[in-house]
């Protein structure tokens, strides 16, 4: 069973991904903002003998890493086999309504947690290890894009362009990088910045795509900023 730390997982697509590795037998690190959210998570796995999660209220933007992440981590998995870098932030509004501090939310949000993530993590990672980005159809190189969106996508084309670079520069330690380019699921992120659409899918459906693809993507894939929309974007 892998061994596996997750950003992002008190809701959304991050939950359902957290849920269906925890279900399958995966030993957990869910890392939230929301206690709440990861509380839920706690117990939609309590009844599942086989189940392994241990949840942590941590801003990864924020944190203290050296004095809460890095030792819980080496408290509760001793290494980490697989990296999900969910966590992340959506606003909608025009570019000339948005204030500078907003991009910089995104961007800390988005990228530079991720990058606080991936630099802390990878002295428990080892050959073989994989780190999985969640990034988005908005910050996808010639994908349709909507207005309402340029803190948001510029923020994941960073991510995006983060992925292929620490592909080359973790040759040598043999750990796999990909992104994931994301459309639209069904979460409350999503209502909340486009209350009149509805995603064709589901957080669910979404979150066990991500649990397989962290398990086995990186046997075919690495470096990859790859798709995964049934709409464009």
């Amino acid at each position: 069973m892998a061994t596996i730390v997750i950003t992002g997982a008190s809701g959304g697509i991050g939950f359902e991904t957290a849920l269906s590795l925890a279900t399958a037998g995966h030993r957990i690190i869910a890392i939230a903002r929301s206690q709440s959210g990861l509380h839920k998570l706690a117990e939609a796995t309590r009844h599942h003998a086989q189940s392994t999660i241990h949840t942590l209220l941590f801003d990864i933007g924020q944190g203290d890493y050296e004095h809460v992440l890095l030792p819980f981590v080496r408290a509760q998995l001793g290494q980490v086999d697989i990296l999900i870098n969910n966590a992340g932030a959506l606003i909608n509004r025009p570019f000339e309504e948005t204030p500078i501090d907003a991009f910089s939310d995104m961007f800390q949000s988005n990228f530079l947690g991720h990058v606080r993530m991936i630099q802390h993590v990878l002295p428990f990672m080892h050959p073989g290890s994989h780190i999985v980005n969640i990034g988005s159809m908005g910050g996808f190189q010639g994908s349709v894009k909507f207005p309402g969106l340029a803190a948001y996508s510029a923020s994941k084309a960073a991510l995006h362009a983060l992925t292929e670079c620490l592909a080359l520069e973790l040759t040598d330690k043999a750990i796999k990088i990909n992104c994931l380019a994301l459309g639209s699921a069904q979460t409350e992120m999503l209502r909340k910045a486009f209350p009149q659409y509805e995603s064709p899918v589901t957080a669910s459906e979404m979150g066990e795509y991500i649990a397989h693809f962290a398990l086995t993507g990186h046997r075919l894939f690495n470096g990859k900023v790859l798709p995964v929309a049934v709409t464009t974007p």
